[in-house]
């Protein structure tokens, strides 16, 4: 289960604080967000992936998910403990949002970010543009690449590609835009500068999440033996010369 907007995975991001599984087979989940006030659309959106994802375990388990900490949790809860959609549970605070609409564009952005990664990492393999945006789809499979990352990135634009357009045949192109108009080879640095933009927004957002939920959940740390900055932030460093009480034995 990925964050929607980020497309990474939420227990690497640090949302979901525990997963346990029962010798019955239930599942619970506990999540958290990194502020409070996290808008409500984003929380329904990942703990209805979580469900979503929960539902689609082979043993069809009984399961809890909860969300923890922020101001809607209660509102949440309830609603997806009882299966409801986002405008059944927020009613008013809804509004006339359009959470497809919402999906609809952080698949583009997820899609865009996957290409971008695979388009740099055959460039770096030394194949030329036109040799690249020329391939199909039996050419992709079969192209190398070195980096473990850009192989993982090779197999999740793959997915998001025939999630696009499930119907796609081996011999179709596989580097197209989201419209599906094949990338001209005189056109791939302009389109890459296009990616690239997408992706430093998307990696911008993710480091500010990581940050926020870190120095809210944050317990002291060291750096080198002192404290860092964040502590004194957050007021969790003892006042110089207090005087530490012996730990009892």
């Amino acid at each position: 289960m990925n964050d929607p907007e980020l497309d990474e995975p939420i227990t690497e991001m640090g949302f979901v604080e525990r997963a346990d599984v029962g010798l019955d087979g239930s599942v619970d989940v506990d999540f958290r967000l990194p502020t409070y006030w996290c808008s409500p659309n984003f929380a329904f959106l990942m703990l209805d992936g979580i469900r979503r994802a929960l539902d689609a375990l082979s043993w069809s388990p009984i399961y809890r998910v909860s969300l923890h900490d922020h101001m809607f949790a209660e509102e949440v809860n309830k609603g997806i403990a009882a299966g409801k959609g986002f405008g059944e549970i927020f009613g008013e605070l809804a509004g006339d949002q359009d959470l497809e609409s919402l999906r609809e564009i952080f698949r583009i952005k997820a899609f865009k970010r996957r290409q971008e990664a695979v388009l740099l990492g055959l460039r770096h393999q030394g194949l030329t543009d036109s040799e690249i945006v020329g391939m199909d789809l039996t050419a992709f499979d079969i192209a190398g690449l070195d980096q473990i990352d850009d192989v993982k990135q090779k197999s999740r634009y793959r997915k998001a590609l025939l999630g696009r357009w499930p119907e796609r045949q081996p011999g179709d192109p596989v580097f197209v835009t989201w419209e599906g108009v094949q990338i001209a080879a005189n056109a791939l640095s302009a389109h890459l500068a296009d990616l690239r933009s997408v992706r430093i927004n998307m990696e911008f957002n993710g480091a500010l999440c990581r940050g926020l939920k870190h120095t809210r959940y944050k317990e002291l740390d060291m750096v080198d033996g002192e404290p860092t900055l964040v502590d004194f932030i957050m007021d969790r460093v003892p006042a110089s010369g207090a005087v530490t009480q012996p730990t009892r034995t």
